[in-house]
């Protein structure tokens, strides 16, 4: 026995203090890496948990996805009881299936129910139905019903975000006997920020913060305390909502009531994080056409399927834009000056629109865009898209009849260029607000769209103006 802690310490302070997890950038060292893969493949178990024991949630994580994918299930196994669970929830969704598909239900079933119940529900609710319910059916019926009660709220609802571990006191306590019973309790949350008031049949009465329990006299009743305007999500509210409200009122704990108010949850601080950088996640990968559920461990041709389907959209409206070019085919042989400056002209109503398209989207995502101030954002970004236009006008105009030395040349790419931004800034505004209308998501479909206005609109304006200007045919 005296031999294994011996080792467990050698190898703590071989690989932690000799070879620190992490640089001076905060990146994973490959050494760390390396000291990690040897003790698993010389099934090292003293070492390992010596190793892991001490280690926050993020960094076993950001371990587990430098492992090979062979040592990532023994790390698990060789750690036992040491490794915690969620971890997991650090990890890509491939890479924490890939785990879980290999452990045996008894193991992840007693992982489980060492993690806080929103921790539990987030691991769980990526595997399917029978999966859930054979790691389910090994947990004690109270907190199975817990778990099965949360998963069927909706997904990306508070219901699924809260969880169930809470403090709640009777209105008829006073400050005394809520101190008493938090005392007295073994199971109380990790960690908590105020405590609820409940009457007899759990209906929510209001919220004591700590700060104002512990500055009140024990015999304070606690109704003389409790704040019943405090802020408050349904189980069904979205967690996009949730995650605003918690920005706007400066929030780190609101209660979670059912629909008949009953206290069923709490949603904390930490889960808005959380919920805030998945969603920035998401939005981002759409602006690019990128799945949402696409992950860094995915296998190439899983991400090559993912992306197809965009990617052939972005081609049939190439095609839409390059039709305008045959339209104006005869034009373009006879001044091939205008087939190398067509481009350039989308290009920056492209650009433009990009822009637009940004802020609007993102102003869309935080309700800062609504009906009250729709207009003036449009009239605003059109001037934005005039004065621009005319800069560039200038710009443009200037370097065409300096390369190709035809005077009118200047004139009609200056012409195209205010035309195609001024275009380019009302598509970028009024397209996104066109797909929040009809209920689509904005961040997903307004890119394409956006850029197949300003090709067409670019090409169309160019050729067009040059035809009449030129009198070509």
């Amino acid at each position: 026995m005296d031999e294994q802690i011996d080792g467990a310490a050698s190898a703590e302070t071989l690989v932690l203090d000799h070879v620190p997890m992490r640089n001076e950038d905060g990146e994973i060292r490959h050494e760390f890496v390396a000291e990690i893969a040897h003790a698993i493949e010389a099934s090292d178990s003293a070492a390992l948990r010596a190793c892991v024991a001490d280690l926050h949630e993020a960094d076993l994580g950001d371990l587990i996805a430098a492992l090979a994918p062979d040592d990532r299930v023994r790390l698990v196994e060789l750690t036992g009881a040491d490794f915690d669970f969620s971890a997991l929830n650090e990890v890509d969704e491939a890479v924490r299936d890939e785990i879980l598909d290999e452990l045996p239900p008894e193991t992840v079933a007693e992982g489980v129910r060492e993690l806080e119940s929103d921790d539990a529900v987030e691991l769980l609710e990526t595997l399917d139905e029978e999966e859930q319910e054979e790691i389910l059916e090994k947990l004690p019926l109270q907190e199975r019903v817990a778990l099965e009660r949360s998963l069927l709220y909706p997904e990306n609802s508070a219901g699924r975000r809260m969880q169930t571990e809470f403090i709640a006191v009777p209105q008829d306590f006073t400050v005394g006997q809520a101190i008493d019973y938090m005392r007295d309790t073994p199971d109380l949350p990790a960690r908590f920020y105020e405590i609820y008031v409940v009457d007899k049949d759990r209906h929510w009465q209001g919220a004591v913060p700590l700060d104002v329990l512990l500055r009140a006299r024990r015999p304070v009743p606690l109704t003389e305390l409790t704040d019943e305007d405090r802020r408050r999500v349904s189980v069904l509210e979205d967690q996009e909502e949730v995650a605003r409200m918690f920005g706007k009122y400066n929030l780190v704990a609101a209660p979670v009531l059912d629909t008949q108010d009953r206290l069923v949850g709490v949603i904390t601080v930490d889960d808005v994080v959380d919920v805030i950088e998945e969603e920035a996640d998401e939005d981002l990968k759409a602006l690019g056409g990128v799945t949402s559920d696409e992950e860094l461990s995915d296998t190439f041709l899983t991400i090559a399927r993912g992306r197809f389907n965009w990617l052939l959209i972005n081609l049939a409206t190439a095609f839409l834009a390059s039709s305008v070019l045959g339209l104006f085919e005869g034009q373009l042989e006879k001044m091939v000056a205008l087939a190398v400056l067509a481009p350039i002209v989308a290009s920056q109503g492209g650009n433009a629109a990009t822009q637009t398209m940004t802020v609007a989207v993102r102003a869309l995502a935080t309700r800062e865009l609504g009906s009250s101030n729709a207009w003036r954002v449009v009239i605003r970004e059109t001037l934005v898209g005039l004065v621009n236009g005319i800069g560039f006008a200038v710009i443009t105009g200037i370097a065409a009849v300096a390369w190709f030395k035809i005077p009118g040349l200047g004139i009609v790419i200056g012409l195209a260029i205010i035309v195609n931004l001024v275009a380019g800034a009302l598509g970028g505004i009024l397209i996104p607000m066109a797909l929040e209308r009809v209920r689509a998501d904005p961040a997903v479909a307004s890119g394409t769209f956006v850029t197949t206005v300003t090709d067409v609109v670019g090409f169309f304006s160019f050729l067009g103006i040059a035809t009449l200007w030129f009198g070509l045919k």
